[in-house]
């Protein structure tokens, strides 16, 4: 047999039609300039609610019979405390009985007259659900800016352990750099959750802190398993530049990330129409946000983790070799 005939399968080309994915590096810094400056400008035009457990404010429980609307409800106090309003509905657990919980943020609380005026302008309003005061709670600032100070610790520990974590497992291609650009796309997919968020008008509350964990979770999945692609690429492939390598990796798991997204984007915007018929709008603020970020997760798991890998590695060969 001839030394021809005698190809490894490391010299072997794939089967395949690869894309040019590394070609795209204009593309993907525009669209994140993009979703910056459209963050920039929903907080310019917007602004950020902050919710409750963030802000401080008042909760109120409320007692009721029959069936009421709480968006009737919402836009009653609304008129009263002059701020934006969450009302939600529920079950006592010691009783059984059907309840309203009214929250809304203040600096100063709501004073016992206050609450008088509002639990008889509800009575009034609702007047055949016979509305009883349960309970009420202030939420000191100090308590929802030391919640919020320790979501955001988590958020920076959890970046940390990421990038430790493809460090090592990934070592064998450059693994400090590639948990890096993993970051930095988990990034523009959090970037993309808030800027949808803000420009909607939701409040920034514990459904956008579980929107953000669970895009973290979704997304570096996606771009480990794309990363995986690419190591055993590199053993099959020995003399292939970076580029093909990334290339091929993300060509190959194309199909299977096009699936996933689709399957739970889909699961996603079933749930948000469910939502909105049945009148549950609190839900919205996790379910929506949470569509533009699982959308982002899977664009930034195919491009911005492994494209900006490319272009970092790039850079750093050329300072080598000046």
């Amino acid at each position: 047999m001839s030394k021809n005939n005698k190809k490894t399968a490391a010299q072997k080309k794939p089967d395949i039609k690869v894309y040019n994915f590394c070609s795209k590096k204009k593309m993907i810094l525009g669209i994140f300039i993009g979703i910056v400056i459209a963050l920039i400008v929903g907080i310019l035009v917007r602004g950020v609610n902050f919710a409750i457990e963030f802000k401080g404010g008042t909760m109120l429980t409320y007692n009721y019979s029959g069936d009421i609307n709480t968006n009737d409800v919402q836009s009653a106090v609304k008129n009263i405390v002059n701020v934006p309003v969450t009302v939600r509905s529920g079950e006592a657990l010691d009783t059984g009985g059907k309840q309203l919980t009214v929250s809304f943020t203040s600096e100063e609380g709501l004073n016992a007259d206050r609450q008088h005026e509002l639990t008889e302008a509800l009575q009034q309003q609702f007047s055949s659900n016979a509305i009883e005061l349960s309970d009420s709670n202030d939420v000191s600032p100090s308590s929802g800016r030391e919640f919020l100070l320790k979501c955001l610790i988590a958020i920076v520990f959890a970046a940390i352990v990421i990038i430790i974590y493809i460090a090592i497992r990934f070592r064998k291609i450059g693994g400090w750099s590639a948990g890096l650009c993993a970051v930095f796309a988990l990034c523009t997919d959090l970037l993309v959750a808030l800027a949808s968020s803000i420009l909607f008008g939701f409040e920034f509350n514990s459904n956008i802190v579980a929107v953000i964990l669970t895009i973290l979770g979704y997304s570096i999945n996606n771009t480990i398993v794309i990363y995986d692609r690419i190591r055993e690429n590199r053993a099959l492939y020995p003399k292939a530049s970076l580029n093909e390598l990334i290339n091929l990796g993300c060509t190959q798991s194309l199909t299977r990330s096009i699936r996933t997204s689709v399957t739970t984007i889909g699961t996603m915007l079933i749930v948000t129409i469910v939502v909105m018929i049945s009148g549950y709008n609190s839900l919205l603020s996790f379910s929506v946000p949470l569509v533009f970020g699982l959308i982002s997760g899977t664009y930034s798991s195919l491009f911005v983790a492994p494209v900006t890998w490319s272009w970092l590695k790039a850079r750093e060969a050329k300072k080598k070799a000046a």
